[in-house]
């Protein structure tokens, strides 16, 4: 198991990143699928091949990068993975904290995590952006199984406030400057990498679920374990099985975040040009 139950093992990774970059990231991104345009707007970007970063994890994903972009975004020094790493994609949860744990390595107390999501909820629509205000994983496992890392957190950790409520609500007051209005809602996670049934979906929904994806919520948990400041936010790509009478293919997911992609980034800059350290 690519992992360890050492901090120095991920001190490894960022030590090796700082190297290449000589300074410390504020907030550090991660971009779910589709999304990866979003790097562009990072001004004076150094880039950085996951396959480069000793102890770090390769994208098996063909449409994630898998590279780590260092740069200026808003007015403040960002990380951004281009590219995420899944449990389909045969990683254990474990390993999964990899890219939070070296965050946290680095210094970073922000962190931003993007997704594309399924709508479950009804009265969305493909092209919406949610803010996440919770989430549910039914899948029974912790990326922070195992023996305790202390230099991360405690071994019993809080998460009635995982994403954080300051930055939930300053990122829905950017919006409206923006004549934008977000969704809020609860991300339901589901290991992939195919798509739920409609059944499925029919009983994601009656356990309060508003969208459905195969990300982010090892990252969430691995942030709260590690006391960092938290942001999620799913675009919305498609409506989840048996909400149309129609099948859910990968393109549909491509073509409305094409179409999303512009609003998206506009609304992260100025979100992140507002953003101020944890409190």
């Amino acid at each position: 198991m690519n992992t360890s139950n050492d901090y120095k093992y991920y001190q490894t990774s960022a030590d090796y990143i700082l190297s290449k970059t000589g300074y410390q990231p504020e907030i550090a991104l991660i971009l779910g699928s589709a999304l990866g345009g979003l790097a562009e707007e990072i001004e004076n970007p150094i880039v950085i091949d996951y396959a480069d970063i000793p102890n770090f994890l390769v994208s098996t994903v063909e449409f994630h990068a898998g590279k780590l972009i260092m740069g200026n975004l808003g007015g403040k020094k960002v990380m951004c993975m281009s590219g995420r790493f899944h449990y389909y994609e045969g990683y254990t949860f474990e390993e999964l904290t990899t890219p939070i744990r070296v965050f946290h390595a680095l210094g970073v107390k922000q962190v931003i995590l993007t997704n594309a999501a399924g709508a479950v909820n009804p009265a969305f629509q493909p092209g919406d952006i949610m803010v996440i205000r919770d989430h549910i994983n039914l899948l029974g496992a912790s990326p922070t199984r195992g023996i305790n890392i202390h230099e991360c957190g405690p071994r019993f950790f809080d998460v009635s406030n995982m994403y954080t409520k300051r930055l939930r609500k300053l990122v829905k007051e950017v919006a409206a400057q923006q004549g934008l209005t977000l969704q809020e809602g609860v991300y339901y996670y589901t290991p992939g990498p195919h798509f739920e049934t409609p059944a499925e979906i029919q009983a994601i929904h009656r356990l309060g679920a508003d969208a459905v994806g195969m990300s982010t919520i090892t990252e969430a948990l691995t942030a709260a374990h590690c006391q960092m400041e938290l942001l999620g936010l799913s675009l919305i790509s498609n409506m989840a099985a048996g909400i149309l009478d129609q099948p859910i293919t990968a393109e549909e997911v491509w073509e409305t975040s094409e179409r999303t992609v512009e609003t998206f980034k506009v609304l992260l800059r100025e979100t992140i040009k507002k953003c101020s350290r944890c409190r």
